[in-house]
C-alpha cells in the first residue's frame, strides 16, 4: 500500500498539435473552396448544382455523425456498454445513402469527364478532411474533459488535505 506522501507519476493528457489542428483546419477550408468553386461553375442546370449542393452537404453531415458514433462504439464497448443496433443501421446507412445518392448525380450529369473528375476528387477530400476535422474536434474535447477531470481530483486532494481530512491511501 502506497503512503499519501509516496510520489506518484504524472498523469499526462495528449493533445494534438497547434501545427496539426491549423493543417487540419487548412485542408478541410480547402476542400469546402473546391467544393464551392466547382458547384459555382458548374455548366449545365441549376438543378444539377442544387443535387450536387445537397449530396454534399448529405455527405458531410452523415460524415459527423458517423464519426461521433464509431468512436462511441469504441467507448462503449471499452466501458462493457452494448450499443444500439438499430442505431448502427441509422447512422451507416445514412452515410451509405449520402455516399451513393451523391455519386449517382455526379455520373449521370452530363459534363465533360475533366469536370466530373474535378468534382469527385473535390467531394472524396471534401469527405476525408471532415473525418479528420471530425476526430480532430473530438479529440480536443476529451483531453479538455480529462484536463478538467483531472483538476477537480486535484483540487479535492488539496482541499482535503487543508482540512485535516485523511485521503484514501495511494492517492
Amino acid at each position: 500500500m502506497a503512503s499519501a506522501s509516496a510520489p506518484r507519476s504524472p498523469l499526462i493528457v495528449m493533445r494534438d498539435t497547434r501545427a496539426w489542428t491549423v493543417q487540419t483546419w487548412v485542408s478541410f477550408g480547402i476542400a469546402v473552396f473546391l467544393c464551392g468553386t466547382g458547384l459555382a461553375y458548374l455548366p449545365g442546370e441549376a438543378v444539377d448544382r442544387a443535387f450536387m449542393l445537397m449530396g454534399y452537404v448529405f455527405c458531410l453531415s452523415t460524415v459527423f455523425v458517423l464519426s461521433k458514433a464509431v468512436r462511441d462504439a469504441q467507448q462503449a464497448t471499452t466501458a462493457g456498454a452494448g450499443e444500439t443496433p438499430m442505431w448502427r443501421l441509422v447512422v451507416w446507412g445514412g452515410f451509405a445513402v449520402a455516399m451513393g445518392l451523391t455519386a449517382w448525380g455526379l455520373l449521370r450529369m452530363e459534363v465533360n469527364d475533366t469536370y466530373r473528375a474535378y468534382l469527385g476528387v473535390s467531394w472524396l477530400y471534401l469527405v476525408t478532411s471532415a473525418f479528420t476535422l471530425a476526430k480532430t474536434l473530438r479529440d480536443r474535447h476529451e483531453a479538455a474533459l480529462s484536463e478538467a477531470h483531472l483538476r477537480g481530483e486535484l483540487i479535492g486532494r488539496q482541499q482535503a488535505q487543508r482540512e485535516g481530512v485523511p485521503t484514501v491511501a495511494g492517492e
